[in-house]
């Protein structure tokens, strides 16, 4: 199981998301290093670990207030050794066809930004499999953007995050029900867990109920995940010693 760090930027700078209230997001204060910078934020995080993936929320983009596209690409340029999963509001062919002229790698189609299927097909045509992922955001239960994207299964690329909006940075835990049921709905999708992760034991948790990576902020931030933690899931070995599942 792959643990990927999230960054979610903000106004030119990484911001501590919580339960999606975008309008409350203040900058960042984290225990790795001081600051909230984009690039130093990065750099930090994988000092702590050399993580395979990074997850970018770009909230203006998503809001429709400008984007990061230049920040982004030039973190892409700096660290061509992870991918960069990039959340933009993807909301047209456009969109995709423009951030990945700009060197981005790996987009992520957020359901909540979708009106239809057709930007998710487009990624796929212009990205392929191995370089998209589909988000489906709920918030409070409630399912968002198309319900084709979240009821239709055979629409789904290889790799689905499950994102629970309102467990985003609430230290609640992650919701493990979703995760089994999305694994269970498509056998061999590889579901990403998001929001709640609180400490090793919701590691183990997300790892038994068919999480193929879970995405990851407020843990590493404030140190209840450390190196050794990271390390022992990150060569599929649950923190019991035994083999993760999906690993």
């Amino acid at each position: 199981m792959d643990i990927v760090p999230v960054i979610d930027l903000l106004g030119g700078q990484v911001v501590h998301a919580k339960r999606g209230e975008r309008d409350r997001y203040r900058p960042i204060e984290t225990a790795l290093i001081p600051g909230s910078a984009p690039q130093d934020i990065v750099a930090a995080l994988l000092a702590l670990h050399p993580f395979r993936a990074c997850y970018v929320a770009d909230l203006d983009a998503i809001g429709g207030n400008g984007d990061h596209r230049s920040t982004v690409a030039a973190l892409q340029a700096r660290w061509p050794e992870v991918a960069f999963w990039v959340d933009a509001g993807l909301a047209t062919p456009d969109d995709c066809r423009r951030w990945l002229d700009a060197g981005i790698r790996h987009l992520v189609i957020g359901s909540e930004s979708q009106t239809d299927g057709a930007t998710l097909e487009a990624a796929l045509t212009l990205a392929g499999q191995d370089r998209v992922a589909l988000s489906l955001d709920i918030r409070q239960g409630v399912p968002l953007g198309p319900a084709v994207l979240h009821e239709d299964a055979g629409r789904w690329p290889e790799r689905v995050i499950a994102m629970t909006l309102d467990r985003v940075g609430s230290g609640e835990g992650p919701d493990l029900d979703r995760i089994a049921a999305l694994a269970a709905r498509r056998p061999g999708v590889r579901v990403w867990g998001a929001g709640g992760v609180r400490d090793a034991a919701d590691l183990d948790a997300l790892a038994t109920h068919g999480t193929d990576a879970v995405l990851v902020a407020s843990a590493l931030h404030d140190r209840r995940l450390d190196a050794g933690t990271i390390a022992r899931f990150a060569s599929g070995q649950r923190s019991s010693g035994q083999p993760a599942a999906n690993g």
